[in-house]
């Protein structure tokens, strides 16, 4: 037996409709990957992903702009330090290329949500 009524209980009000639709992607959904490498005004592009840069500071914390300017609210810093040692002193060091980045970024784009991958490789 089919019913003959089609009960729409999560269509009847607006925050249930909200609740069950389809998923909605937007720029204030994204977070915008940055590769910090040391140095000054240094974009060298990724071989394994095209169009992709690991960045020095200066050139991070442009593009940070350019990223918060279009509305997209969060970027994650990825390390990419000149020396590695067994103890990953690159990941607590107050100097270290995250630290730095991230505080360069803040101090520019204050509103900016910056993540921080701790890599202890």
């Amino acid at each position: 037996m089919f019913p003959t009524h089609r009960p729409r209980r999560l269509r009847a009000h607006p925050q249930l409709r909200r609740m069950v639709c389809e998923t909605v992607l937007t720029t204030s959904d994204l977070i915008y990957p940055l590769f910090a490498v040391p140095g000054n005004e240094i974009a060298k592009e990724v071989r394994s992903m095209p169009g992709v840069f690991q960045l020095s500071i200066d050139k991070i914390v442009e593009e940070a702009k350019e990223v918060y300017d279009l509305g997209i609210p969060s970027i994650i810093l990825f390390g990419i330090p000149a020396d590695k040692d067994t103890d990953a002193t690159g990941a607590w060091h107050d100097c270290g290329m995250i630290q730095k980045a991230a505080t360069a970024v803040k101090e520019a784009v204050p509103d900016l949500i910056v993540i921080a991958d701790t890599c202890l490789c």
